[in-house]
């Protein structure tokens, strides 16, 4: 794992990368980024579930396919964000229309190239966002969940998230289905 901060960037340039390796002379095996205008609530929960996550978390997640993007995005679901789907993907819109979340499944079918797969943004405008965050595609669900929470319950509703218990025990809504589309995620190869 690699987080590299640069500190004298403009707010929309990248200022926080994030990387896990196989081994330190590897691909990457996946990628997150954030420009620097990140609120810090955002980078605070982002670095504590890297400091508390154990090494399988940081590992090669499965490919993308509907039930990660279920369980990445279950907090905004249960707080009621909006979504639609469209010909490349699904976007979550917060209930303020302050903050988005976009699933890119074309960019998901290409899990080797580490393309931003996930874009989360904040601001009025999801074109020209005040600030984004991305993700490529083996970037660990409990990780995207983490951030789905912290938008949904901080930046989002903000309402308190529910407890543990609490959402046990309540139904759940269901994100929508993933677009199709054609040919299937495979594991990045890695050559030695």
């Amino acid at each position: 794992m690699r987080i590299e901060h640069v500190h004298e960037t403009d707010a929309h340039e990248t200022a926080w990368t994030v990387a896990a390796y196989e081994t330190p002379v590897s691909d990457r095996m996946w990628v997150l980024t954030a420009t620097g205008a990140t609120p810090a609530p955002v980078l605070r929960g982002l670095l504590r579930h890297l400091a508390d996550a154990d090494s399988s978390d940081t590992a090669l997640d499965s490919p993308v396919g509907e039930k990660t993007v279920a369980a990445s995005t279950r907090p905004l679901s249960e707080a009621g964000w909006s979504h639609t789907v469209d010909g490349r993907g699904i976007r979550w819109t917060s209930p303020a229309g302050d903050a988005g979340v976009q699933f890119d499944a074309f960019a998901a079918q290409r899990p080797t190239q580490n393309l931003a797969t996930w874009t989360v943004w904040g601001g009025r405008d999801p074109v020209r966002p005040a600030w984004t965050l991305t993700a490529s595609p083996y970037t660990p669900s409990s990780l995207l969940a983490d951030l789905s929470e912290s938008l949904a319950y901080g930046t989002g509703t903000r309402q308190k998230p529910a407890t543990s218990r609490q959402r046990q025990t309540r139904s759940v809504s269901t994100s929508p289905a993933v677009p199709v589309t054609t040919g299937a995620c495979h594991l990045p190869s890695r050559t030695r």
